[in-house]
């Protein structure tokens, strides 16, 4: 019988060891435009406790520059070199393991931009990979395009599996859904996820911050992304119930946090 950790403590003292948080945003550290109770507080503990922390968000719509902004309206000045998406770590997966192949990009024109100043060649007709991301502007044009591409058999990668973004007014269909779209007229899904839960976007953050898995919490409101993300390749997992997932999500899933919290401002006393 699988053992959930008793919500709001550190019996271990796990956090002790931890340098660097890795923090999903929506749900973990604001709704909306709306900080979590407690969370800026966290943040400046974080760095009073000598130790670092990192937004990463699957959400391959905006860019870095997009939250450094969004953080900027809500009062927290960030450098972008604080922000790991995942449509950095796709654009990095490619140069390692896809390297000078032309793409066929299914994203809005924050993401094709971000693909083009990287060096990846995109390409509408003469594509040998494809790409799909949370595209925003996704037309009936561009699903028939993708499915073509799809249904011949070209590597298939995607930049997050999430089915739904969260907004203040509900939720909006996300990459995953996409993914069902193109499934039930091309017969497959995505060959290769990048995004959270996959190992990939992890050890995107883990190297370019510089740090190790040991040493390094991912915290956030899903379990089937953020939480699986750590606890699946080596990092601290932490559930916070200040968004998607509830205790009884926990207790059906296969996913076990190494620690539950209401939100991140209980985790403040174990810094």
């Amino acid at each position: 019988m699988k053992q959930i950790p008793t919500v709001n403590s550190d019996i271990e003292n796990k956090l002790k060891n931890i340098t660097c948080y890795a923090l999903d945003m929506d749900g973990t550290i604001y709704l909306g435009e709306q900080w979590i109770e407690g969370a800026r507080e966290f943040l400046e503990a974080v760095e009073r406790a000598g130790k670092s922390y990192v937004f990463l968000t699957n959400n391959s719509s905006k860019g870095p520059e997009n939250y450094v902004e969004k953080l900027g309206r809500m009062g927290l000045a960030v450098d972008k070199s604080r922000i790991v998406t995942s449509g950095q770590a796709t654009i990095d997966y490619l140069k390692r393991n896809y390297p000078g192949k032309k793409v066929f990009l299914l994203g809005n024109e924050l993401l094709t931009k971000e693909f083009l100043e990287e060096g990846i060649e995109l390409s509408e007709n003469e594509a040998e990979v494809v790409v799909t991301g949370f595209d925003t502007t996704l037309t009936y044009a561009k699903m028939c395009k993708v499915c073509d591409y799809v249904r011949d058999g070209l590597p298939y990668i995607t930049t997050h599996p999430d089915y739904n973004c969260p907004t203040e007014t509900g939720f909006i269909p996300d990459a995953g859904a996409i993914h069902a779209f193109i499934h039930v007229s091309a017969f497959r899904y995505p060959d290769h996820v990048v995004g959270k839960p996959s190992g990939d976007i992890m050890d995107y953050l883990a190297g370019r911050m510089g740090v190790s898995k040991e040493e390094t919490a991912m915290v956030g409101d899903r379990l089937y992304t953020d939480v699986a993300a750590g606890v699946n390749n080596g990092y601290t997992g932490i559930l916070v119930l200040s968004g998607e997932a509830t205790m009884e999500d926990v207790k059906q899933s296969d996913v076990v946090p190494d620690l539950i919290f209401d939100s991140v401002k209980e985790m403040t006393a174990y810094l």
